[in-house]
């Protein structure tokens, strides 16, 4: 297990989890990354952005930004396209003049501080979460999901496109649990429409489970479970009941608790972490 030094708002910047030579940090013993297929099974072509970003070498953007600039060659040839084919067991595909394969797949858990932003470089120069891994030469890693600015808690990273992209989905993610201190003590009533859901800005929001943990003559901890993340969903269902949110703490994905990680810190997940995460088939 590895961790960091705390991190937070004041903290010195970095946008980027990436060392300084990430073609060179590439592991160079895996094949490329698993084929696409036609509906008749056979291997299919690949833009070559999306292998590189499959790679876990890059976003895709980041990746499209490369291929554009001419840092990229497929046989031996630039390409500028992103969308260039590739087919894997084929053709070989070099950045900056360096063939690259899979790299080592990187998984890890953040205890994400409020006021940070999930993004990898902000438009308005705020604070992101990459400043947590400063110093630490990691490779490229992208955040699985989302907290908000004011939000906090579990937070995962990887460089694994595709075991990102199932965790994400409804349909075969995992539930994720939050703690919400509230200005209110919601009566059962209140929790019960919470789950039974509300129309907001033309969206139904609801709660897999809303539950009173504590209360106080004027404010309560909830626990609130979602089967599925939509934009400030908490914050919005909670609105459209009158109530206010004052803190917002995601403390589990699944069965991967955030347990006693500092806020501010980071750490590998190993196999049985993994597991815990219970991704469906």
């Amino acid at each position: 297990i590895a961790v960091v030094a705390r991190c937070g708002p004041g903290s010195t910047p970095t946008n980027s989890a990436a060392p300084s030579d990430p073609i060179g940090a590439l592991a160079m013993r895996h094949p490329l990354a698993s084929q696409s297929r036609d509906p008749a099974g056979r291997a299919a072509p690949s833009g070559v952005a999306r292998i590189l970003s499959k790679l876990g070498l890059a976003s895709r953007t980041v990746a499209a930004a490369w291929v554009r600039d001419g840092r990229v060659a497929v046989n031996g040839r630039v390409v500028h396209d992103p969308e260039f084919p590739v087919l894997q067991g084929r053709d070989r595909v070099a950045v900056d003049g360096k063939v690259v394969a899979t790299c080592d797949r990187v998984y890890l858990a953040l205890h994400k501080p409020r006021g940070l932003v999930t993004t990898a470089a902000d438009e308005k120069g705020r604070a992101t979460v990459y400043r947590c891994f400063d110093g630490a030469g990691l490779p490229w890693l992208a955040p699985v999901g989302r907290l908000d600015k004011a939000s906090e808690g579990l937070l995962l990273f990887s460089n694994d496109p595709e075991w990102a992209a199932r965790l994400t989905d409804p349909a075969t993610g995992p539930d994720k649990t939050y703690h919400v201190q509230v200005d209110a003590v919601p009566a059962p009533p209140v929790l019960a429409r919470l789950v039974a859901g509300v129309a907001v800005d033309g969206e139904r929001l609801a709660a897999k489970s809303a539950t009173l943990l504590r209360a106080g003559d004027r404010n309560a901890w909830l626990a609130i479970v979602l089967d599925e993340g939509r934009n400030r969903h908490i914050r919005r269902l909670l609105a459209a009941e009158g109530i206010g949110v004052r803190r917002l703490v995601r403390v589990a994905i699944g069965g991967l608790a955030l347990g006693e990680l500092p806020r501010g810190q980071w750490r590998l997940l190993e196999a049985g972490d993994l597991g815990r995460l219970v991704l469906s088939n």
